[in-house]
């Protein structure tokens, strides 16, 4: 129905089957049998097939008084069968079948009845012959059964293109989401640790020149040249998996796999240079914890402790307890800081994406200040119980003994 050039096409059709009935008609003897009539309604009734596929039903209307005179005038009655078959086929390719039966039944019954009433020798001949009718009529019906499920077939394949494509910028949307989290972090406490410990190795320098702690100062600016570089690392493994460099020549990602808990010492270590007092204390659940909650676990404790660093200062005491509680991962971070100050301008992003790692594992998190003073910070993460025979006697734990910090050295 939508093929290109489907009126030529039709055109030329016509021409053929007016060629074949013609041929049919002279191999049977019509040319002794035939009067001008008799051609004149057999080659008219091809005329119709011109717009066949515009409209199938009223062609098939416009042949059946022709066909009936045709066969009225007691002609040779094989003559028109291509016609005849070709608007029956198309008929019942381009409608339903209750159409296709019903226009099948009439069609027979008017060919039939007409030639009955000229001879009954013809109508049983003419009967007989119309089981092609019928043949052609199921081929019409299954092929337009054929090309629906072809079509529903397409329209699945499209579809599930479609859903795909979908599921692949859903994916590449919560990758960036990903992505931008990990730079916040990583960024916001880079550089509030920076920003910290160049303030503390500024204060040596300006407070009492006289009294000037050199080896303060050198500590101070290894610390600064450590974070840089643990910074850089960092990010330079975040960029890679951004521009899907990261596996490039089939090797191992050259900067480890996502922090996990093991990498808690670490943010310690970072935060205790800055000026801070921090208690660690992880006690490891059984199993084998999903990198993505052990990442998140992480990511939470390193927000938690840049911003107890950026609102509380230096000589901040922090305590990071991390520890299974009923089938999920329990992580907390009290200071005995004041928390955010709203100093009118707009907020961060630390909360809310804490709030988004959490929720990105099934877990919750909640942020405020406590009744006592300070301001805690904790998440329950949820993972899934080690499978029965293989759980140890008791979750492993550790505390880590941090050194005293460093406190700056002051004259008032």
């Amino acid at each position: 129905m939508r093929a290109p050039h489907r009126a030529r096409n039709d055109a030329l059709l016509a021409v053929a089957t007016a060629v074949l009935s013609t041929g049919l008609a002279l191999a049977a003897g019509g040319a002794e049998r035939m009067g001008a009539a008799g051609w004149a309604l057999l080659l008219g009734s091809v005329v119709p097939l011109v717009w066949r596929r515009r409209a199938p039903v009223p062609v098939l209307l416009a042949m059946v008084p022709l066909l009936a005179l045709y066969h009225g005038t007691d002609n040779l009655h094989t003559a028109p069968m291509p016609q005849t078959w070709i608007v029956l086929y198309t008929v019942a390719v381009t409608g339903r079948p209750l159409r296709t039966l019903v226009v099948g039944i009439g069609v027979t019954s008017v060919m039939v009845t007409v030639v009955l009433a000229l001879s009954a020798h013809d109508g049983l001949e003419l009967l007989r012959i119309s089981g092609w009718i019928v043949a052609v009529l199921f081929c019409g019906v299954d092929v337009r059964i054929y090309r629906q499920y072809v079509a529903s077939v397409l329209e699945r394949a499209e579809r599930a293109e479609r859903t795909r494509e979908e599921e692949a910028a859903r994916r590449v949307a919560e990758e960036r989401l990903r992505i931008a989290r990990d730079l916040h972090d990583l960024l916001a406490h880079s550089i509030t640790l920076i920003g910290v410990q160049t303030s503390v190795a500024s204060h040596i320098l300006t407070v009492d020149p006289e009294r000037l702690d050199r080896q303060a100062v050198a500590a101070s600016l290894d610390d600064i040249a450590e974070t840089c570089r643990e910074a850089r690392a960092e990010l330079r493994t975040t960029l890679q998996v951004l521009r899907g460099s990261g596996q490039e020549g089939g090797g191992a990602d050259p900067e480890g796999p996502l922090p996990d808990l093991a990498a808690l010492p670490g943010l310690v270590r970072a935060a205790e240079a800055a000026g801070a007092r921090v208690d660690l204390d992880v006690g490891v659940p059984a199993g084998r914890l999903a990198p993505a909650l052990g990442a998140a676990a992480y990511r939470i404790v390193q927000e938690s402790l840049t911003n107890a660093v950026r609102h509380a200062g230096a000589g901040v005491r922090v305590r990071v307890v991390v520890e299974p509680a009923a089938g999920a991962l329990r992580v907390t971070v009290t200071d005995d800081g004041t928390g955010p100050v709203d100093d009118g301008s707009a907020p961060g992003f630390g909360i809310v994406g804490m709030r988004e790692r959490a929720r990105s594992t099934g877990g919750t998190l909640t942020a405020g200040p406590r009744p006592d003073g300070g301001f805690e910070v904790s998440a329950l993460l949820p993972f899934p119980p080690p499978p029965p025979g293989n759980q140890p006697d008791g979750p492993p734990t550790y505390t880590y003994d941090h050194a005293p910090a460093r406190e700056a050295e002051t004259t008032s």
